[in-house]
């Protein structure tokens, strides 16, 4: 009887694969980290030094970046660099490319933390604040991941690795409108890049972070409007989520570290929630 399915016996992963050294889990890698200065960004950057990898970190505001990287380095000793550049810029971000080549050789994964969040319902959101957030949040990374997609089809052995920094919101938008709409479209991106790239040796994923203990949370929840009436979602969010529990910066920038080791080198288009199952 014939056999109508086989194991495809050129298939670009071995089955000898193994982790060897589990605290240096990126060692040899070279990782751009956007939107790096503080909070989940600065933490991302400094597991993945912290595990091996040659980083350039990267922020629109350079003084505040600089200092992250001086403290990410003097807390590891490893290789961190720092470049001012505004991914909404479709220049800037190839700059990043090439200075992360110039510095380190090549380039292995990119980190797309970069985001601008707000909390305004649809009938209040402005003009101004839709296009501060879509440039940011889609256009930005839009551009960032057609530069790394285009970079990583140059290598002379095609492969490299992108993880989008998405939301929650993006499949529960319960935030400000314009902010959900972006991270909607950035979690659909993901899975169309992961698509396209299929079987090339590059692959696309997503983490989505619940509510999340940083700086910009802070700024959403101190004082304030709360109410629809005063145009913004706080207390629908609010009300809607269980608040009991929630992830720390560290848990999504260790689910960060799986995505860019080859511990994930199979899995490929899928966002990943870490929020504590506050939003299920």
């Amino acid at each position: 009887m014939e056999q109508k399915h086989r194991f495809d016996e050129t298939c670009r992963y071995d089955e000898g694969f193994t982790i060897t050294n589990w605290n240096k889990m990126l060692d040899g890698k070279v990782v751009i980290v956007v939107g790096a200065s503080y909070g989940m960004g600065k933490k991302m950057a400094q597991v993945m030094v912290e595990h091996g990898a040659k980083v350039l970190a990267t922020a629109r505001g350079l003084e505040k970046l600089e200092a992250a990287v001086a403290e990410i380095r003097e807390k590891t000793g490893g290789e961190i660099a720092a470049m001012a550049a505004d991914i909404s810029s479709s220049s800037d971000c190839q700059a990043v490319f090439d200075k992360a080549v110039e510095l380190y050789g090549t380039v292995d994964v990119l980190v797309n933390n970069a985001g601008k969040g707000e909390l305004i319902t649809i009938d209040a959101v402005t003009d101004e604040l839709i296009d501060q957030v879509v440039d940011v949040n889609m256009k930005g990374l839009l551009y960032m991941c057609r530069t790394a997609v285009n970079y990583f089809k140059s290598k002379e052995e095609v492969s490299g690795n992108i993880i989008n920094i998405s939301s929650i919101n993006g499949v529960r938008p319960m935030c400000g409108a314009a902010y959900c709409a972006t991270k909607g479209g950035l979690n659909t991106l993901t899975k169309n890049i992961a698509i396209r790239c299929v079987d090339t040796g590059i692959r696309c994923n997503a983490v989505a972070p619940g509510h999340t203990p940083s700086p910009t949370a802070y700024a959403h929840d101190d004082g304030g409007p709360q109410t629809t009436e005063e145009g913004v979602m706080n207390q629908i969010r609010n009300e809607r989520t269980v608040r009991s529990v929630h992830p720390w910066e560290i848990d999504q920038a260790y689910a960060v570290l799986f995505l860019a080791s080859d511990m994930s080198r199979c899995i490929n288009g899928e966002i990943i929630s870490v929020d504590c199952g506050c939003y299920l």
